[in-house]
This record gives C-alpha cells, sequence and structure tokens, in this order.
C-alpha cells in the first residue's frame, strides 16, 4: 500500500503489495485502474481519492457519476494516487456482460491517450459525490430479509435504494431491539454516528436525514463481511474544478 498498516507490515501479502508499489514508483506511471464488480443494484461509477483534475479526467472518461472517497485506507487507487492519477472502476454485477464491455471500452480509450487532461472540468460533465460513512451491522447481530427473530429485518428491495436520495424518515427495516441500534457507522474520522443517520420508529429502522447509500445488497455474506453500505452527500462543482480541493463546496441535503 506504499505506507505502514501497523502490525500487517510483516505478513507476505503487505510485503508483496510494498515490492510491487516500490517497483511501480521506480518505473513511473502514466494511471492507475482498479476494475471491480459489485453485488447490489449500483450503476457504473468510477472513483477517486484526490480532487486534481487529471484524477477527474480519467474518471468521467468512464462515466459522468464520479465518487470521491478517502476511507478505507487500503485501496489500491489510494496508494496509488500518490504516483499517478489513479480510478476505480465499479462495473456492476459480475455476471452482466455489460460491465465487462464496458471496462474494455474504457481501458482501451485509456491506451489511446497521449497525455491525461489537466485542464478544467466542465461543471456539466460530472456528478460528484462524497462518501462521508460506512455502514456495518454490529458484530454478532443477525441480519437478513424474511426471517423471524432476526436482530435486523431489511426492506425485500433494499438494494434498490441504491443511489437515491433518500428522504428523512426513509423505511430501511425491523429490529428485534427497539432501543438501541445494530447499526455500526463510521465517518471519515473513524468515528461512530450512527445516531446523525439512522433512528428507530418503534422497532422500525429509518433515515434521520437526506442521504444517497451505495452498495446495498441483499447478500447476506457480503453484509458480514464487508459492510451493508456506504452513504454519500453530493459535492457541487463551481464552473469548473482546478487542482484544488479548496474550489469545492459539500452540499448536505436539508433535514427536516
Amino acid at each position: 500500500t506504499g505506507q505502514s498498516m501497523g502490525n500487517t507490515d510483516s505478513m507476505p501479502e503487505y510485503r508483496m503489495a510494498q515490492q510491487v508499489y516500490e517497483t511501480m514508483e521506480k518505473r513511473g506511471l502514466f494511471a492507475c485502474v482498479d476494475v471491480h464488480n459489485n453485488t447490489g443494484l449500483n450503476p457504473h461509477y468510477a472513483c477517486v481519492n484526490k480532487l486534481d483534475t487529471s484524477f477527474l479526467h480519467l474518471a468521467v472518461l468512464f462515466g459522468r457519476t464520479v465518487i470521491y472517497f478517502t476511507r478505507p485506507q487500503g485501496v489500491l487507487s489510494l496508494a496509488f494516487s500518490k504516483l499517478a492519477p489513479s480510478v476505480t472502476l465499479e462495473c456492476g454485477q459480475p455476471d452482466n456482460p455489460r460491465g465487462e464491455a464496458h471496462a474494455i471500452e474504457y481501458l482501451t480509450a485509456c491506451l489511446n491517450l497521449a497525455e491525461i487532461p489537466s485542464h478544467e472540468v466542465a461543471k456539466n460533465d460530472i456528478e460528484l459525490f462524497h462518501t462521508v460513512a460506512v455502514v456495518r451491522v454490529a458484530p454478532g447481530k443477525t441480519v437478513g430479509f424474511q426471517e423471524d427473530e432476526l436482530d435486523l429485518r431489511l426492506i425485500d428491495n433494499i438494494d434498490h435504494l441504491n443511489f437515491r436520495e433518500l428522504p428523512f424518515n426513509t423505511l430501511i427495516g425491523w429490529q428485534k431491539n427497539e432501543n438501541a441500534l445494530v447499526l455500526r457507522t463510521a465517518d471519515e474520522q473513524d468515528q461512530e454516528v450512527s445516531d446523525r443517520y439512522f433512528h428507530l420508529d418503534g422497532n422500525a429502522l429509518r433515515i434521520s436525514r437526506p442521504v444517497m447509500p451505495s452498495m446495498l445488497t441483499r447478500n447476506i455474506q457480503v453484509i458480514h463481511q464487508d459492510c451493508l453500505c456506504y452513504l454519500m452527500e453530493r459535492l457541487t462543482l463551481p464552473d469548473s474544478v482546478t487542482g484544488s480541493c479548496n474550489k469545492l463546496q459539500q452540499i448536505t441535503l436539508n433535514s427536516p
């Protein structure tokens, strides 16, 4: 990853990743592209870890929807963002051939670039969001869709909420415990902020403020191994953006 991660730096996987990073650092990079699939109903989109124009141009080459995030820290694009413009591509579910075709089309376009543009990105060319929190189910808690006696029973079409700006009080599911949230929500500083985004109405779990989720899935194994979802808010651009992230202004949707 290009930086120490505590006691993980003695692991073989860490040493291998460090060797790859150092080799690429010596070789020199044009760009870094990390191609992903996911399990929920998500549109195709690109992610960046820096708001420099070269990163944004590389992202909008894939599509208008762009996500800016700084956590989790162990991702390829974040490590290589120190060396070259880097993006993560989310290409939808693995059984959909459209995702494979889109990735091939994008990589072909990258190979035909003489250089990555450094001029301003036009406001009309990008729809930019900022990941503000990651939501997980608390360890040891059960989650599902139809079964009784679950700690958290989610609504059946939970993955249809992805990339929708959800209003206050949107229903997410139902809890067995009506007194305490079974969700654990971490912001960019890794602080617990579940009460900022969710509340209980009896046993109904609802959204506390307008927000847009991504990566919601019906795959229970993925929910436990990774997360329930990410929460995003819009970033608005002025007429254009230069390399300075100070020109970006975060828009938090108004709570009631």
